[in-house]
């Protein structure tokens, strides 16, 4: 690998961590999210439910998953290294940043992906290729929103 790739991973080395995580986490999520909305066609035509499931089970399985991910990546930020132990301080400040960063960005991606699902079983589409497309276009809206987030709270800063 050459210094310019090099000395661009060392400087974006959480970024690409941090986005790493989401897709991960986000491609878990959308194939339950897909799985969980034929399923649920199957039982109930209620276009609107089945958008509520589809971005429930999405949630339910992406939170959990990113979380565990991310803290995975970055838990050596938590450890004091004068004394070896978890530094909470650090840590509640950090969940603090990721909330505030998290909070606008899963409130668009949540109207954004149940609104495009709705659309989408209404003009007659599949209901496990409404909820791709829906979340595809959710996620490509809510990237932008979540990569800007981080960086106006300063999440990555370097003390």
């Amino acid at each position: 690998m050459d210094t310019t790739k090099t000395g661009f991973f060392s400087k974006y080395k959480d970024y690409v961590l941090f986005n790493k995580n989401l897709i991960i986490s986000g491609t878990s999520a959308f194939f339950a999210s897909a799985f969980v909305a034929h399923l649920y066609a199957l039982y109930d035509s209620n276009v609107l439910a089945n958008s509520i499931v589809a971005l429930a089970t999405e949630y339910g399985v992406y939170i959990p998953f990113f979380a565990f991910l991310f803290y995975r990546d970055n838990k050596h930020r938590y450890i004091d290294p004068l004394t070896g132990k978890r530094d909470s301080k650090k840590l509640r400040g950090d969940v603090k940043k990721l909330f505030t960063a998290f909070s606008i960005s899963e409130i668009i991606f949540s109207i954004t992906r149940t609104s495009a699902h709705y659309q989408f079983l209404q003009g007659g589409v599949e209901p496990y290729q409404a909820s791709m497309i829906g979340s595809l276009i959710a996620w490509a809206v809510f990237f932008a929103c979540i990569n800007a987030g981080i960086k106006l709270v300063r999440l990555f800063k370097k003390s």
